[in-house]
């Protein structure tokens, strides 16, 4: 007879060693070290090869546009890599420095925002956009802007809120494909 996974499964994810319990509202999660060497390692790993993808695409670069392209989603993908880094190490091995790690815990969630719009810059600067798509190269660092502004006043306060911008940053730039001039590939 054959025995369902799920009871070890769920079994194993309520295991205090790799997950602590859920947190209220108002308060930050407190990782376990399990998951403070797991966020460490998976962020400090992409730090080298977003650089060279970052140079590639630079090197790569034929016209000013793309370099420009290239330099923007370059900082923005290795920026992400390093203040996440940065931020979980010194919340894991440094704790006793609560402001320093406030701050980068900010910082961090800042820079989700500006990341997000560096994803959006080699698209929006080198396909061919309507003109109501066109606007959407600022109006997408303007979100970026207002993201940050608001991690800086209600950091950890409205969590829901939180995701709900990140989502909407995401997702509101990919409309202008609705803009777009069709293109034919044959």
């Amino acid at each position: 007879m054959q025995r369902s996974l799920l009871p070890l499964l769920l079994k194993n994810s309520s295991n205090p060693r790799f997950m602590n319990h859920r947190v209220p509202a108002n308060k930050r999660y407190q990782p376990t070290e399990y998951e403070h060497a797991a966020n460490c390692a998976t962020h400090a790993f992409w730090i080298i090869p977003s650089i060279l993808g970052s140079s590639n695409l630079y090197f790569l670069s034929d016209d000013d546009w793309e370099t420009i392209s290239a330099w923007i989603y370059g900082f923005g993908l290795c920026g992400l890599f390093v203040v996440s880094t940065i931020f979980h190490t010194i919340s894991w091995k440094k704790r006793h420095l609560r402001m320093v790690e406030h701050c980068l815990h900010m910082f961090d969630r800042m820079v989700i925002y500006f990341f997000i719009a560096a994803s959006y810059a080699p698209w929006l600067n080198l396909r061919e956009l309507g003109p109501w798509a066109a606007h959407m190269r600022w109006i997408v660092w303007i979100m970026a802007s207002v993201g940050t502004i608001y991690v800086f006043f209600f950091h950890e306060r409205y969590k829901l809120v939180e995701l709900l911008c990140y989502v909407v940053m995401g997702f509101f730039p990919a409309l202008v494909i609705l803009s777009m001039e069709a293109m034919c590939i044959f």
